[in-house]
């Protein structure tokens, strides 16, 4: 009776972690002004008309497309000298910007996808952020890339667990959509092929849309 006793409390603590961390609009219409219609901010439902129209099918059905782009707030990370970063070095490059941890299953089983988005697409114009939140230092997140295979990924990492809270992420992986203004286009909660042809379309359509014209 104890250890039941001690589960369920458990499994009412960790509700509370995910309610407090999810984001007011997570599968809901964007507060505006607009009236939006429900479906464009529905995983999988009509994407509106910016440049992810239509888009979010396939490996991408998961794909939040935001009805229109969304500001993000200031955050910082590192990189894997202890350096500094923020999305300004990162100025004018669409933006994929990906949350994990080396704990996470699913996001050792999507690791190896992203490293080959970033192989195939990775340039001037485009760039593939996976930013480990776990304690205690770089060491551990990259010996996970290492083992994953992940080579073409730089090394950033977020030992304050400040982002994923400044990101309102709701589940591990999250992935973020950044536009060349650094602002949210779409978002994606848990795994997902990000090597797949439907992926690949979401990051060129991006890419060649114009900056101020998400």
């Amino acid at each position: 009776m104890l250890l039941v006793a001690g589960l369920l409390a458990a499994i009412a603590g960790f509700g509370t972690v995910y309610v407090s961390f999810a984001p007011s609009d997570n599968g809901k219409p964007q507060a505006t002004g607009d009236s939006m219609p429900s479906e464009a901010a529905k995983p999988g439902g009509a994407a509106g008309t910016g440049p992810l129209g239509g888009l979010n099918k396939g490996a991408m059905a998961a794909l939040l497309v935001r009805p229109r782009p969304l500001d993000l707030p200031p955050f910082e990370f590192a990189d894997g000298n202890g350096a500094a970063k923020t999305l300004a070095d990162f100025a004018g490059k669409v933006v994929l910007l990906n949350i994990w941890a080396t704990w996470c299953v699913p996001c050792r089983e999507e690791m190896p996808a992203l490293d080959k988005l970033e192989t195939e697409l990775g340039g001037k114009d485009f760039a593939v952020v996976a930013v480990n939140i776990d304690k205690g230092g770089p060491d551990k997140a990259r010996a996970f890339l290492a083992d994953t295979g992940a080579t073409r990924l730089t090394l950033y990492t977020d030992s304050s667990g400040k982002l994923f809270a400044a990101l309102k992420a709701v589940g591990m992986p999250t992935t973020l959509m950044l536009d060349r203004d650094g602002k949210e286009i779409a978002r994606l909660i848990g795994p997902a092929d990000w090597s797949s042809a439907e992926a690949k379309r979401v990051v060129e359509a991006t890419i060649a849309a114009k900056a101020g014209a998400s």
